[in-house]
């Protein structure tokens, strides 16, 4: 529990320490994290007798984090997006050199690293830059981990104390309805306190962005917890002391950053 407070503690710091120390800083380390996380994924895959073309993957996702990040900076014409195509493909050439039983189950494994891992991190880099398409701002961004959060701690301890009736018992036995909506209304009190902080949007905004983080954050858990249990695995990886790896940490960010983006996206143009 020690290392695990600890942990927790220097990331946190370091997590907030990129979202306010600026927009490079912001872009340089979720990039980082996007292709340290894809690469953790790939080696949980490679676990279980499967070979995904981890090489080409890491390359294409950060190739493809690089450039859609770069939209907000350059400012060129989203048709050079399209210069991802031939590497993100070539997988399907380079399997054809490969001995392999089941070659396009590692070219699907490869393709899913980039939906499930690559594009959500785009989207949560893309919440800076929500406001205006060129300009940094970090209140979405750290609305969005606050409130992540908020969401994970208020489940635990409503969990704990009142939890009885299981959420989802085939992939998470400890999770339940009582510790999920104990962190929907952590999560949506979290908001209400943002409202008076970031005045540009009405309390109604920030309570929406709770719930949908409460419920697709708890969804990403519930999906990571299925992809290691179909893998016999019970971390991600180890680079987290007490807390295994970065999925297991961004689990839920994975599936709420991209919902959460289309709903401010709709709602604010």
């Amino acid at each position: 529990m020690k290392t695990r407070a600890i942990t927790a503690f220097f990331f946190t710091i370091v997590m907030l320490g990129s979202i306010f120390l600026g927009s490079y800083t912001f872009t340089i380390f979720y990039l980082i994290l996007s292709v340290l996380s894809l690469f953790e994924f790939y080696k949980l895959i490679k676990n279980s007798g499967i070979r995904p073309h981890r090489n080409i993957g890491l390359a294409a996702g950060a190739l493809i984090f690089f450039m859609a990040a770069g939209l907000h900076y350059l400012q060129y014409d989203v048709k050079y997006l399209l210069l991802c195509i031939p590497l993100i493909f070539s997988v399907f050439i380079t399997e054809l050199y490969k001995k392999n039983k089941i070659p396009f189950a590692n070219i699907s494994y490869t393709f899913v690293g980039f939906v499930y891992v690559t594009i959500p991190f785009c989207f949560f880099h893309a919440l800076g830059f929500l406001k205006n398409w060129h300009e940094y701002n970090f209140h979405f961004p750290l609305a969005f981990l606050l409130m992540l959060w908020a969401n994970d701690t208020g489940a635990y301890l409503f969990g704990v104390k009142y939890g009885k009736r299981k959420l989802f018992e085939r992939h998470s036995p400890k999770k339940s309805w009582e510790g999920f909506f104990g962190g929907v209304f952590t999560a949506v009190l979290v908001s209400f306190g943002l409202s008076f902080l970031f005045i540009e949007n009405q309390a109604w905004v920030w309570a929406g962005m709770a719930v949908l983080i409460a419920c697709f954050g708890t969804l990403g858990d519930l999906v990571e917890s299925m992809l290691k249990r179909s893998l016999d695995t019970k971390d991600s990886g180890g680079l987290l002391p007490g807390h295994g790896g970065l999925l297991d940490r961004f689990d839920g960010l994975l599936l709420a950053a991209p919902v959460v983006y289309a709903y401010l996206y709709l709602i604010l143009y």
